[in-house]
């Protein structure tokens, strides 16, 4: 490295430069511009700007020299290994660490510190919460203790953590709307079709208090739960949330939280994809645009079954039929078919309906892919029911549409019309008859006026919603719920919600190649053993994974041992 200078008429600017060998000839590449004479000596304080580059000439060759040197380690076997002292850290985090401050979380923080007097550092609390959510997801007293075992050692209390979760719960509005405008300057946001769903959380608790009441949940436990409600964008990432009452009714959820992206998050045009559960005629009506307008639509899932009788004929009738992506417009007739050739194929057709008042495009599929598995799944259901009536079992009273006792009928009287001392249990065929005649059979209502292909393009991507959720769930540990301050709970899923955020945001950072499992413990196993005045040494085994994750962030811990100065440097550039 060498000092590099450019004269004109009135000043000199200096530059650091080296020599580097291209295609068989020696070339000069500048590394660095330090600026003017003029720049460097009102920057930096300094009277002789030449004197001063050259210094920082000196500080670079000797930092370059520092990683090319061999490292030698002195250690003796008689020798005990000083008390207290840790030794072991995790660097998986810079990658997590390099995204969060690239979305201006640390600008949130800030901003909230000036509103609310507290001496805490609220970014380092909130930022080890996000992390450890992602990396060892536990309890807050259990995170606290793990943040220890980053490189860069958290400078915050236990009870400074509780504190914050109830300065964070009320600025949630302020941290999801701003987050968004922030994520808008990392990477163009797709939000012109949003897609929302609703699950819930349970809490190991026995009675219902606040927000924890008893509700329908997902994963049929009879705790007490609250519900969330999630908007994501095109690409998978989420915009906003909102925390219910468990008892609430997930249908009324929808439109107050797209009523806050309209007002606090700027946005205006987009259509908004749900599943069948949420497509209550409400919701529909909020987001019926004005043909003039265009400025909202929906997409929604529609059972076939809850059709009125002259579209259930409709949408059965086996004519009438196109192939998704055949540009001749062919008609077929589904019951023609041929069962192996045309498995993989989809087709579909559409029209136009007027239901409660709203003009909607109804758009069904039909695949016999689709209707084998949708077989093989009651098959396996009747296998059950079989199974149970065996044993004298009919279930529970209310059975839900997916539960095998649905398939479970129970006889009280004899066939003279007594009634019988012993109830008899069977498996109801006219029931399974029914559902046999909708396997396959796909529909979606909207009020584009988009052709249908499309239409169906934008419901196929609903799945990535239900794996934003798998995630949170799975992944980040989001329940069981230990809090009990209703705003300590809104707090705790604000960091779940901000730590869903940053991972698919590393995610696609790295080409969505790898499943996020892998991801995850590929960042936990990332540890180092720290030897004093030497550097960092890796632990971990060197991957794809790692390989891809130091080239798309700009650095490398892949080496035998990194200098002090330069973790200090890696831990310096992941908060630019």
């Amino acid at each position: 490295m060498r000092l590099g200078y450019s004269r004109s008429k009135y000043t000199t600017s200096y530059y650091a430069q080296k020599t580097i060998y291209v295609n068989g000839k020696n070339t000069s590449l500048i590394v660095k511009r330090f600026g003017s004479e003029k720049y460097i000596c009102e920057t930096y304080g300094v009277s002789d700007a030449k004197a001063w580059a050259q210094e920082q000439i000196n500080l670079m060759n000797q930092a370059e020299k520092e990683e090319k040197a061999d490292a030698l380690l002195s250690l003796s076997p008689g020798k005990d290994l000083p008390p207290d002292q840790q030794r072991c850290f995790n660097g998986g985090y810079l990658f997590l660490q390099d995204i969060y401050y690239a979305l201006g979380i640390d600008k949130i923080c800030r901003a909230i510190a000036k509103k609310h007097s507290f001496e805490y550092n609220l970014n380092s609390i909130l930022s080890r919460l996000i992390y450890s959510r992602i990396l060892y997801p536990s309890s807050k007293l259990n995170t606290y203790q793990e943040a220890a075992k980053f490189i860069e050692p958290p400078d915050f209390e236990l009870h400074q953590i509780y504190r914050a979760l109830s300065v964070i719960a009320k600025e949630s509005d302020y941290i999801q709307s701003t987050l968004y405008k922030n994520s808008m300057k990392l990477c163009k946001r797709k939000t012109g079709v949003i897609y929302y769903d609703c699950t819930n959380f349970y809490f190991e608790i026995e009675q219902a208090e606040d927000d924890k009441q008893y509700g329908l949940s997902k994963e049929n436990r009879p705790l007490p739960i609250v519900e969330m409600g999630l908007f994501m964008d095109a690409e998978g990432i989420p915009l906003a949330f909102c925390i219910e009452p468990g008892n609430t009714n997930e249908q009324v959820t929808m439109v107050p939280l797209e009523k806050k992206l309209l007002s606090d998050f700027g946005m205006s045009k987009f259509v908004v994809c749900t599943d069948a559960g949420l497509s209550s005629n409400d919701n529909r009506k909020f987001n019926y645009y004005d043909k003039e307008d265009g400025s909202r639509a929906f997409v929604t899932t529609q059972s076939v079954k809850k059709l009125k009788k002259h579209l259930k004929d409709w949408v059965l009738s086996p004519e009438g039929w196109h192939l998704s992506g055949d540009t001749e417009k062919k008609v077929y007739n589904i019951s023609k078919l041929d069962e192996k050739k045309e498995e993989d194929k989809i087709f579909f057709k559409s029209r136009w309906i007027k239901e409660n008042g709203l003009e909607q495009q109804l758009i069904v599929s039909y695949s016999i892919k689709y209707r084998n598995y949708m077989r093989t799944i009651r098959d396996g259901q009747i296998e059950r029911a079989l199974k149970a009536v065996e044993k004298g079992s009919s279930g529970v009273e209310k059975k839900r549409q997916t539960d095998y006792h649905r398939f479970i009928k129970t006889k009280h009287a004899t066939k003279d019309g007594e009634v019988a001392d012993r109830k008899v249990h069977y498996i109801d065929a006219t029931l399974v008859q029914k559902e046999e005649m909708y396997d396959g059979f796909y529909a979606v209502c909207t009020n584009l006026e988009d052709e249908a292909e499309a239409v169906v393009k934008i419901n196929q991507r609903r799945w990535e919603i239900e794996e934003c959720f798998r995630i949170m769930k799975s992944e980040l540990e989001a329940r069981p719920v230990y809090l009990h301050r209703k705003e300590r709970i809104l707090a705790h899923f604000i960091t779940c919600f901000i730590a869903l955020i940053v991972y698919r945001y590393l995610e696609k950072r790295i080409g969505e190649k790898y499943t996020c499992n892998r991801t995850i413990d590929c960042l936990k196993e990332m540890n180092f053993v720290k030897y004093e005045g030497k550097g960092y040494v890796p632990t971990y085994t060197r991957t794809e994974l790692t390989d891809d994750l130091h080239k798309e962030f700009g650095f490398c811990t892949s080496k035998e041992i990194i200098p002090i100065k330069k973790m200090r440097n890696i831990c310096a550039q992941t908060k630019k």
